[in-house]
């Protein structure tokens, strides 16, 4: 599809279903439907058959028009599982699980993190096995966001623990509500519990939900971190006037007569790394490597993670000893729409900022990423290569 044509299709959808007075949901759908979604893939799989880079004339045209952001409603599914179901998925489970997913109808969670595995995704022990035409899941998983809110999860698995770690792993497609399956919530620093922990206790699973070969589980989860990577730096790109909300805190401590010529160099030195991460993530996203993240969700994915840490401790700040008090601290299980919970305080938020330098890929491990992908540096000491899961110490 040209440009031209998918300008034309956006006008038609946003002419037969204006965003203020469409249920979100209808809009989404219709969105699918229209080719709009991935534009790069089939129409089968809400795609036109277009350039990659062309996804964003769509973003951008309908961000102008105030229609609903599909990520809002189904974060995890649209940043990290649809694309991974696009790469990985077969026919049968695209047309089954993607327009579901894209319309919000139903919400998805990836279960990667365990707690005796750490940063060391490879190394999780949730064990799958063959049980004739179907998997049988036993294990525990951690830090699974919107779990509680979840239809469908994108699970690894161990299936073999003979052979190597990254080797012996498989991923499949598991049902949230299926017999087993036990979320309970965990409460972070801020008081929310937007994070699970995801018990299995002789799930099944049919091998229809297998996603990728047995054993090749690794190559799917790469998909998805990659993607999540992406997903969490590439935010910024939304942005129409990067750091504009730390000059602004600035000008209302000013006027309160806080304002210092160090404040003022802070908040100016943060707003132009605001700048040139938006830069970095709009490059990224021209380059037309949509549905195939490279090395620039790491990039992304870093620098954004350590910029809100700093962001959100500078604004924290200019609150002076208020910025110690919670204004409260009751556990809050968050909903869908993400965001629907209202605008946390500036206290919540820097809390908030202190994971994330370590959900989606610590910082120690992007730069293990980019020192030895990007710049060709020798790689990281590994005492596990070529052993076999069951063999390494735990």
């Amino acid at each position: 599809m040209s440009p031209e044509e998918l300008t034309a299709a956006i006008d038609a959808l946003l002419r037969d279903h204006p965003p203020a007075t469409t249920d979100p949901h209808e809009f989404f759908a219709a969105r699918f439907d229209a080719g709009l979604a991935w534009v790069w893939v089939d129409p089968s799989d809400g795609g036109s058959n277009a350039e990659p880079a062309l996804q964003g004339l769509v973003e951008q045209r309908l961000t102008e028009a105030g229609a609903p952001v599909p990520g809002a409603y189904n974060p995890i599914g649209i940043g990290m599982c649809g694309p991974t179901l696009l790469t990985h998925g077969t026919p049968e489970q695209r047309a089954r699980y993607l327009r579901p997913l894209y319309t919000g109808e139903e919400i998805w969670c990836q279960l990667f993190s365990e707690p005796s595995a750490g940063s060391d995704v490879a190394g999780l022990a949730a064990r799958a096995r063959r049980d004739g035409d179907d998997w049988i899941l036993d294990g525990q998983k951690v830090w699974t966001s919107f779990a509680h809110l979840s239809h469908r999860g994108l699970i690894l698995a161990r299936t073999d623990p003979t052979v190597p770690k990254h080797n012996g792993i498989t991923a499949f497609v598991v049902d949230m509500h299926a017999p087993g399956v036990d979320v309970r919530p965990l409460r972070q620093l801020t008081g929310d519990a937007e994070f699970n922990e995801v018990f299995f206790d002789g799930v099944r699973i049919p091998d229809g939900d297998r996603l990728g070969d047995v054993g090749a589980g690794w190559r799917v989860g790469t998909t998805t971190l990659m993607n999540e990577r992406v997903s969490l730096g590439g935010a910024i790109a939304t942005r129409e006037e990067p750091g504009a909300g730390l000059l602004e805190s600035y000008r209302v401590a000013a006027a309160r007569g806080e304002g210092n010529p160090v404040r003022r160099d802070q908040a100016i030195q943060l707003w132009i790394e605001a700048n040139v991460n938006y830069l970095t993530a709009v490059r990224a996203a021209a380059g037309g490597n949509r549905g195939k993240p490279g090395p620039e969700g790491s990039v992304l994915k870093l620098t954004s993670a350590e910029f809100n840490q700093r962001a959100a401790e500078f604004q924290n700040d200019l609150l002076g000893p208020a910025g110690a008090l919670l204004p409260a601290h009751e556990m809050r299980r968050p909903t869908l729409p993400y965001g629907s919970m209202g605008i946390p305080s500036t206290q919540t938020t820097f809390l908030r900022s202190r994971a994330n330098t370590i959900e989606g890929g610590t910082s120690e491990i992007l730069r293990n990423i980019l020192g030895e992908r990007v710049l060709g540096l020798p790689g990281d000491v590994r005492v596990d290569k070529g052993v076999a899961w069951k063999d390494v110490p735990r």
